[in-house]
């Protein structure tokens, strides 16, 4: 009887413990068995539009530095863990605030994204009001155009590249580097694009470089038939080619990977593939103008994108997961996830356990000096991350890519100390 008893006990103390115990997931740290805390990131990327290429290269890169971080917190016995949640913006604005308003919705709070300077244009106002913090990884218009004429305006949003009255500069330069001495500017018709090309345009004159034209495209959506574009550069190309020679003329294309769309519509026979092309970050390493290399390998398509190429050993890792290179705005990502969960677990720590965007700008600060000095033991991949009053970057280099018929070759680099180019031979 007292045996029966007993076993009955034995059951209905295993029920009791098994009811009383946290079905999450947990870990075991200095003082005991404790929950682990889930750090949300939401993560406004492009993947079946315009930046495709770059959107996917962030996800990859994030899904690298969310292995990194959670194995840091592992080793330090702290109870965290890392859910990135994706969403496709496919470049759209309007799409991009709808998106974080979802997020927002689900308590997302810190975000990676969004990549283009006319989604951050429209999300700008949502951040401030709503307290929430987005550190992008290409966003390059300057403030003004985004909608920031005073840092307060955009004490939420960061973005971990320099800004475009930089490239603005380095393309100039570059251009009048090859020897070319009359441009014609393309440009897509956004915040991004008409700040770049007029940065552009404004610093090529300096160089001694006349700008033939200055011609807008729309971005939302881009021409499905380029030909009165193509019409029109041919026209602006042949009124000075005569006099110049093509070796002395150019087209600047500032935009997206729509610019595979109207190379695969430029004749074969047309002027505008016997002169050079110089582009920007927008196209750099683009896997789709790369599939046209038969026209734009013959034109160069020499573009300049912030210069970060990253640790060797982290290139290979990259390359062994996924095949190919992290373009530098990747690479940002990785940073931007080391420095988004550090402060926020930083901000809980001195909040009891609260999300405060107050707080956490603060943080922010702290994290980036740490994580510059290797105190996560880890350095930026990006290089030191200095930021100036708008949260923006403040300085950097700018490699040079052109199509080659073996594809994207770093050719070149801009130095922001000498503002200069460097080929590489």
């Amino acid at each position: 009887m007292w045996k029966k008893i007993v076993a009955l006990g034995v059951v209905l103390l295993t029920v009791l413990m098994a009811g009383c115990t946290n079905t999450g997931t947990e870990e075991t740290g200095p003082t005991g068995t404790v929950e682990e805390e889930v750090i949300k990131v939401g993560t406004l990327v492009d993947f079946s539009g315009p930046l495709s290429t770059h959107g996917i290269d962030t996800k990859n890169n994030l899904e690298l530095a969310k292995e990194d971080i959670e194995k840091y917190f592992k080793e330090h016995n702290m109870p965290y863990r890392i859910e990135i949640l994706p969403e496709d913006t496919r470049l759209d604005p309007n799409l991009a605030l709808q998106k974080i308003q979802l997020l927002k919705g689900k308590g997302v709070n810190i975000f990676v994204g969004p990549l283009s300077s006319s989604e951050v244009k429209t999300i700008l106002p949502y951040t401030l009001s709503n307290k929430i913090i987005v550190i992008s990884p290409s966003s390059t218009a300057l403030p003004p155009l985004i909608g920031a004429t005073s840092p307060e305006q955009k004490k939420y949003l960061y973005r971990f590249v320099a800004s475009d009255d930089l490239q603005g500069m380095a393309i100039a330069s570059l251009v009048a580097d090859m020897g070319i001495e009359d441009v014609v500017i393309l440009y897509r018709d956004d915040a991004w694009g008409k700040g770049l090309s007029q940065e552009t345009r404004k610093n090529l004159p300096k160089y001694g470089v006349n700008v033939v034209d200055y011609i807008a495209y729309p971005s939302n959506p881009s021409p499905a038939d380029w030909s009165p574009y193509i019409t029109k550069v041919e026209e602006d190309i042949r009124k000075v080619i005569n006099s110049k020679g093509k070796d002395k003329v150019g087209v600047i294309y500032i935009g997206f990977e729509e610019g595979a769309t109207l190379f695969s519509q430029i004749p074969e026979d047309s002027i505008l593939l016997d002169v050079k092309w110089i582009g920007s970050d927008g196209i750099v390493k683009s896997d789709k103008l790369l599939e046209l290399k038969d026209k734009t390998a013959k034109v160069g398509m020499y573009s300049t994108i912030f210069e970060s190429e990253g640790p060797e050993e982290y290139v290979q890792r990259y390359k062994k997961r996924f095949g190919g290179t992290p373009t530098s705005y990747g690479l940002i990502s990785y940073d931007a996830l080391w420095v988004l969960t550090m402060a926020y677990v930083d901000t809980l720590k001195a909040n009891n356990g609260k999300y405060d965007a107050d707080i956490m700008t603060k943080k922010i600060k702290e994290v980036i000096e740490k994580y510059n000095n290797g105190e996560y033991g880890v350095k930026p991949l990006s290089g030191k991350i200095v930021l100036n009053e708008f949260n923006d970057r403040a300085s950097g280099d700018y490699a040079i890519y052109m199509v080659t018929e073996d594809g994207w070759k770093k050719v070149g680099i801009w130095r922001y100390d000498t503002k200069k180019v460097e080929w590489i031979k």
